[in-house]
């Protein structure tokens, strides 16, 4: 196992060297002045080289990169001029709430996704199957910004009963989060369905049978223990694309998280933030992988750590 650790190690921080290269190429070559937008348009030459010493932005491109690789290997990415202070400090304040939209997505994934599944296992062929295996292309086929839209005008605008944006309380995420989940119910749902049907015509389910064991146990205590394997390794990874994902549901619900705060940065090329915040979102990505990987060993011990 401790092989296995390191070795998923090695590749993560070789991960996390490519996405912090490109992000650092990526912002630097896209249209736009930082020093413009900080002093405005009608700034001196003078003025406008001042700033640009001041962040580092006279120098050739690749001195810029090897001082702010330095930089980020003390896990200092910079100071935002937009907000002041730490880049990194503004946006771990902003992460709790980013991950409270996804992990409440998560939840709602599962709790919708997982009993549908083994419902249509049940009865395949029926309404319900027909009914979410539609639902389920029509629900990865759907934008998440014009889905949230469409729930805010319903249950925001006409019904009243839940709010539109974060400053509505604490039920304010529940739209955001729903809008996240969604277009994975059905999807979470097909996946145990399929499974599920896969399980059944083995041998140890006709011998549950032939002992006398009930239908429902069958299904939602044998079979359902042995497919928490794919399960578990879609739910981290639907975790991690929760995460990655909030930034346009963020930003249609005034949710005030990581992808919010990233959009913003982009816009007003605060080069500090936006790297800042795709190194984290990159890292979660990575340390859910990792743990998927000995959650799928722990469950199956089949898997071992050189297979896995």
């Amino acid at each position: 196992m401790g092989r296995f650790l390191l070795r998923r190690a090695g590749q993560a921080l070789l991960v996390a060297w490519g996405a912090v290269t490109l992000v650092f190429v990526v912002v630097r070559i896209v249209p736009g002045d930082p020093a413009t937008l900080i002093l405005g348009p009608d700034a001196s030459a003078d003025q406008l080289a001042s700033v640009r010493a001041d962040f580092g932005l006279d120098k050739p491109l690749w001195q810029q990169y090897l001082t702010h690789m330095g930089d980020v290997l003390h896990g200092d990415f910079g100071d935002s001029w937009r907000l002041g202070g730490s880049a990194m400090g503004a946006t771990l304040d902003r992460f709790p709430a980013t991950l409270e939209l996804a992990a409440l997505a998560l939840l709602i994934t599962l709790a919708a996704g997982f009993p549908l599944g083994m419902l249509c296992a049940r009865r395949p062929g029926r309404i319900l199957d027909a009914l979410v295996s539609t639902g389920s292309l029509v629900g990865q086929a759907l934008p998440s910004f014009w889905l949230g839209i469409v729930l805010i005008l319903l249950f925001a605008r006409q019904l009243h009963w839940l709010p539109s944006t974060a400053g509505g309380g604490p039920e304010a995420v529940i739209l955001p989060s729903v809008t996240l989940a969604l277009p994975f119910v059905g999807w979470l749902a097909r996946l145990v369905r399929n499974g599920a049907l896969e399980e059944i015509g083995k041998d140890y389910v006709r011998t549950a049978r032939a002992k006398g064991t009930g239908e429902g146990a069958v299904l939602y205590v044998h079979v359902a223990r042995n497919i928490a394997l794919p399960v578990v390794t879609v739910l981290g990874l639907l975790m991690g694309n929760f995460i990655a994902n909030a930034v346009i549901v963020e930003v249609v619900f005034s949710w005030p998280g990581l992808g919010s705060l990233m959009v913003d940065a982009i816009t007003n090329r605060d080069y500090a933030v936006v790297e800042a915040a795709i190194v984290t979102i990159t890292v979660c990505y990575i340390a859910l992988n990792l743990v998927v990987d000995v959650l799928c060993v722990a469950l199956d011990p089949r898997l071992t750590p050189q297979n896995a």
